[in-house]
């Protein structure tokens, strides 16, 4: 059956039910989750933070790896931010750190959107022409490929009157609907600010800034603790085909296959987090070389022996120990043979 969403056509159907009740179920167990596993999600959350900020980044053409993403982080030096991707990494933490400890008292507003794309951006150079601002030149939605190439997904909604009076419209709606269900709330938002892209650059980014805040507000308080920019990312070509299939009906589209996408990164990420926090328990019988050889996996999928061996100054043979036992455990496992072996988090 087929339901008029704000502007949108939207078919709720069982799929749909399930996913959410899924989801929920989840979140309803999640303060008894969060109390008892107080430490790890302290752990869990430092390591999320540098895939969400690496992810969402790279998704944009951003070249920099998680493992850079944290050196950097460790050591924040504004005066030496004088490569485009270190800045777009420290604006994306304080955007993101911002959203995480303020979330409750950022209400969702034009001026608030604009605030967050202004702290996006506060040392991209490139950008102190537009920050904070409306787009002033009309653009499209486009895909990064690994080899730089770009591609247009779909068109947005034309500068000036057309984008404030679209984006006006859109957080009225968001804040006067009571009716529909926070989860399909927050999945049209996303969509509708996508599809009117305001922003001359750095629609895609904060996108998945606001996507967090409004999980946030709604309680779903274990977003922070895993990476939904991380989850984008390795579906990077099924996030644009699902957008370019909506696009395509505009307007008035029948957007059931992005809420479905949306539900269904949820539904993984979700999964993600209670394979890591059982992990976890596994991981406090861990000796000290052991915990740092499974936290450089994390933040360095597809490392190699000698990699880690080089890193972390720990004897190869040792280092081949350690990943034997790790594997034994089912807490890592081997990618490749010969000398291709790698190792990623299992």
């Amino acid at each position: 059956m087929d339901n008029k969403v704000y502007d949108f056509s939207l078919s709720i159907d069982w799929k749909l039910i399930n996913l959410i009740s899924q989801i929920d179920r989840f979140d309803a167990n999640w303060t008894t989750v969060e109390r008892r596993e107080g430490q790890s999600l302290k752990e869990l959350k430092n390591i999320a933070t540098v895939r969400s900020i690496g992810a969402s980044n790279r998704i944009e053409g951003n070249k920099m790896s998680d493992e850079e993403v944290d050196e950097l982080l460790q050591k924040i030096d504004i005066t030496k931010l004088s490569d485009r991707d270190s800045q777009e990494v420290v604006g994306y933490f304080e955007a993101l750190d911002l959203i995480v400890k303020s979330f409750e008292n950022i209400s969702v507003t034009e001026s608030n959107i604009k605030s967050l794309h202004n702290s996006l951006m506060k040392y991209s150079t490139k950008d102190e022409w537009h920050k904070g601002n409306y787009k002033v030149h009309s653009n499209v939605v486009e895909a990064t490929f690994p080899d730089g190439k770009r591609q247009i997904v779909f068109r947005t909604t034309e500068a000036g009157f057309a984008t404030e009076d679209a984006m006006r419209r859109l957080t009225d709606w968001y804040n006067s609907e009571n009716e529909v269900h926070n989860l399909i709330k927050t999945a049209l938002f996303v969509y509708d600010f996508l599809s009117i892209h305001p922003f001359q650059d750095g629609n895609g980014r904060i996108s998945r800034l606001i996507s967090t805040l409004l999980l946030l507000k709604n309680g779903y308080k274990w977003i922070q603790y895993v990476s939904f920019e991380h989850e984008i990312e390795s579906r990077k070509n099924e996030y644009y085909q699902v957008l370019r299939t909506c696009q395509a009906q505009r307007p008035n589209e029948n957007i059931s296959v992005w809420v479905l996408f949306f539900f269904d990164c949820l539904k993984n990420i979700q999964s993600q987090l209670m394979n890591k926090l059982q992990t976890s328990g596994v991981e406090t019988q861990l000796s000290a070389r052991e915990k740092s050889i499974l936290t450089l996996i994390q933040n360095r999928p597809n490392i190699q022996s000698g990699q880690i061996s080089e890193k972390l100054n720990i004897p190869a043979p040792t280092v081949k120990r350690i990943l034997s036992d790790l594997i034994h455990k089912n807490l890592i496992e081997k990618q490749g043979s010969g000398r291709g072996v790698s190792y990623v988090i299992k």
